[in-house]
């Protein structure tokens, strides 16, 4: 926020003495306590979920509204866990310590109820006062039930919507902290309270809510009121609906919900390939996402057995995308930054923090879903937790969300709750250009014996840009320097790595040169290009085909404000990506390079230029034709609010000044020794190069049976030819059968031929848009229209002669 309208001046500057709005901060004695505070005894919550309530008017079966306030409180603050217990005892005690403080410092005054936080504070003073009532509502805090505590929270909220959050009031810089930011902590705080906020008071803040959130906000589904930001409104909209006893108000938050659920083609929300989308360019389920999931997970299990349960039968579609659309992201317990658009920067290590969201908003979710659905997700949490060593998740569990630790401590001591191990396989997400692939593990587990922890299976995601999803988001100040994420970024792990994004690599990598990118090495502004994602490149041909354990995967790529032009495509394997890149061509008048890798680490770097290859200890292997000339840079680099320092080290191609139809080849082998990146450097027939061309990119590997083709323009590379621009890949099999999978990453063909040059039976299993087949001396498929099929693969079996 830049600064406040003339009337949020006025009401700064209010006349009345503070002393006079709040009598009661005068006093903090703490002497009205509950019985269960005074007398020290044992306290589960789950077993008695109303004794924090000593004070306020008990629950009915007559009052719903009522039943809810509980519900929210036991739902969201947290639940199910013995309050005597350990780490809960002292947990719950630090929270009351922290809210005595907060309570001792307030010293309400015109333009602040804090000292330390001016108004309009927007975020953090509203989420003080969540802090205070949560003390007061949950036990074994020192506070639990304290009067006083409740007084001087009531006092907060209404000093606050004096000043502040008024019905009045101008709302003034991003609109989210008035419509959902807010109003969401101060409700909350408002409900946990219960009647030590009186009417007058509630009152007061549900006009101030309904000023900012009218029931109009929730009519059309568009602008800001789509994806996660609905959920969020609804959210709202049920605790003023709770707040106020409400039931039309709670039955609007419900019905609002419903244009979240449904796949979409276009736009915000869940595609049916597993994609999530908001900002209607950015692929999004690592925070957008988190919390679209964490509020629909608290939804259903706060209203679940109430007259306003979500019943909504496209509700299936949020079950369906736990394994859909956020597992693929997971990684040992850390969220992809190819899915958290402009908040990748934010802070050390937040891809774990947006992985423990998911991770809580899984468990929270199950409580709702089948017993089949609940089982595998405990499953594939548990092993998530056990794998992330790096910011374990139950640690960080204890001083974020009780209620998440006692969850997610119950399966981890459940030894009936096997850890599930990370999948292999690859998942490709045209309709967000976003690709991640799981190498095989070998040899047995060597994590806990509870654990699954199996190596040395590695994990690699691709982020690509295209006419439809934009090269990178910023906004709010924040990702000013991601311009290239989306120009092929190739992250990958292996290993002990599941740190190697998430250590201030952000702060200080080279915004240049990012793993797997094609550049310009043009200079560009801080913030370059349209905010809010609005960057998308003219490119169409995005995607690729895959069987779902193998993929070719392309990248028609334009620039980010440059006049590059390039043809980039990767083929994921067993144990290697093959990386072809052709085409490359700019005219900006400087260099333009292939960033083969970026690593941050130390770790000693050898090259044989003469054999072609090169390996980074403890990381991995390059594999590159004989005579390629490979730079290479170790150094340290150095950023941050709080300056850090990290060690990179840095290994590229350079195309030259303004490039025509340059190319490169190599191959990525996360996690191979020194031993074995030699002999696969040696083993010069492992993967034969079929075409590298701005018309055709295409490999062959014998030993896996593999033959996949790029097509940029129709033609013929190899054995196979097709009539129009699509992805193949064939696979064939020990048994005498393959498999040819197609695509249209353009989604434009009405009508493409394929053919394979292969002595072809029969076809054993067919396609609903399989036309016409033709066997014998070799195949030809016929498909009927593939632009509808949103960039999805299309298999067919065949048996071979």
């Amino acid at each position: 926020m830049n600064r406040h309208s003339r009337r949020s001046f006025l009401r700064l500057g209010g006349v009345a003495a503070a002393g006079a709005l709040i009598p009661a901060y005068a006093a903090h004695t703490g002497a009205a306590q509950t019985k269960t505070a005074q007398t020290g005894t044992a306290y589960t919550e789950s077993a008695h979920p109303e004794a924090a309530h000593a004070d306020a008017a008990p629950s009915t079966s007559a009052d719903p509204l009522a039943q809810l306030r509980h519900r929210w409180r036991d739902v969201t603050a947290g639940s199910g866990f013995d309050a005597t217990a350990e780490p809960y005892r002292t947990r719950l005690a630090r929270l009351g310590t922290r809210a005595a403080g907060y309570r001792d410092a307030m010293a309400p005054a015109g333009a602040s109820l804090w000292p330390d936080l001016a108004f309009p504070s927007l975020g953090a003073t509203p989420a003080r006062l969540r802090t205070m009532a949560r003390a007061y509502a949950l036990p074994g805090t020192g506070l639990t039930g304290d009067a006083n505590l409740a007084a001087a929270v009531a006092g907060g909220i209404d000093h606050y919507r004096r000043r502040v959050y008024a019905a009045d009031a101008d709302q003034v810089g991003n609109w989210w902290h008035w419509q959902i930011g807010a109003p969401r902590n101060l409700l909350d705080a408002a409900l946990l309270i219960g009647p030590h906020l009186t009417e007058p008071r509630s009152g007061a803040l549900r006009e101030a809510v309904d000023h900012f959130v009218p029931e109009c906000r929730l009519d059309d589904y568009g602008g800001t009121s789509t994806g996660a930001n609905r959920v969020d409104l609804c959210v709202v909209t049920l605790l003023r609906a709770v707040l106020g006893s409400d039931p039309a108000k709670a039955a609007l938050a419900v019905s609002a919900l419903s244009p979240v659920f449904p796949y979409v083609s276009e736009g915000d929300g869940f595609y049916r390939d597993g994609s999530f989308v908001q900002h209607t360019t950015i692929p999004y389920q690592g925070t957008y996402g988190a919390s679209l999931l964490s509020g629909l997970a608290t939804l259903f299990a706060v209203l679940r057995g109430s007259p306003w349960e979500v019943t909504d039968p496209n509700r299936q579609v949020v079950f369906d995308s736990v394994e859909r659309t956020f597992a693929p992201f997971v990684h040992d317990g850390f969220c992809m930054d190819l899915v958290s658009g402009r908040a990748i920067g934010r802070q050390p290590y937040g891809d774990h923090g947006r992985g423990r969201a998911i991770a809580s908003a899984v468990l929270l979710l199950g409580e709702t879903a089948s017993a089949a659905e609940r089982s595998r997700w405990q499953g594939m949490v548990k092993g998530w937790a056990l794998r992330d060593t790096h910011r374990p998740m139950l640690d960080a569990a204890e001083d974020d969300d009780l209620g998440f630790h006692a969850r997610l401590a119950a399966i981890l001591d459940d030894d009936a709750v096997p850890a599930a191990e990370e999948p292999a396989g690859h998942r490709l997400l045209a309709m967000s250009a976003r690709a991640v692939h799981r190498g095989p593990s070998t040899g047995p587990s060597t994590g806990p014996a509870r654990g699954a922890r199996r190596g040395p299976g590695w994990c690699a995601g691709l982020s690509m840009a295209s006419h439809r999803v934009g090269h990178y988001e910023h906004g709010n100040g924040e990702n000013l320097r991601g311009w290239h994420t989306g120009s092929g970024m190739l992250y990958w792990w292996a290993g002990d790595h599941g740190d190697q994004y998430s250590d201030s690599f952000w702060a200080t990598v080279d915004p240049y040169r990012l793993p797997g990118t094609t550049v310009s090495t043009r200079r560009l502004a801080d913030g370059a290009g349209e905010a809010w994602g609005d960057t998308c490149p003219p490119g169409r041909w995005v995607g690729g085909a895959t069987d779902g354990v193998y993929a070719t995967v392309g990248q028609h790529l334009n620039g980010f404000e440059s006049t590059l032009d390039a043809f980039k495509s990767w083929f994921f394997l067993d144990d290697a990506v093959v990386c072809l890149g052709a085409g490359i061509t700019a005219e900006d008048g400087v260099p333009v390079e292939t960033i083969v890798d970026n690593r941050r680490t130390d770790a000693p770097l050898t090259v044989d230029e003469a054999k072609g290859w090169a390996h980074l200890e403890g990381h991995g292997g390059y594999v590159l034709p004989c005579g390629t000339r490979l730079r290479t840079l170790r150094e340290e680099r150095a950023g941050g609010r709080d300056p850090v320092t990290r060690s990179y080290a840095t290994l590229w191609l350079d195309h030259g000044v303004d490039p025509v139809s340059a190319g490169y080849v190599y191959l990525l082998l996360p996690g191979a020794s020194l031993a074995k990146t030699r002999a696969r450097a040696a083993d010069v027939g492992w993967a034969r190069v079929l075409a590298n061309t701005a018309r055709q990119q295409g490999v062959r590997v014998p030993s896996l049976g593999i033959t996949a083709v790029n097509f940029w323009n129709d033609g013929a590379a190899g054995d196979l030819a097709a009539s129009a621009p699509c992805a193949v890949l064939v696979r064939e099999g020990g048994d005498g059968t393959a498999t040819l999978t197609v695509s249209d990453p353009r989604r434009d063909l009405s009508e493409l031929t394929v053919t394979w040059n292969r002595p072809v039976t029969e076809v054993l299993r067919g396609h609903p848009l399989l036309a016409g087949a033709t066997t014998g001396t070799g195949l030809t498929l016929t498909f009927g229209r593939l632009a509808g099929r949103g960039g999805g693969s299309n298999t067919v079996t065949v048996r071979l002669g």
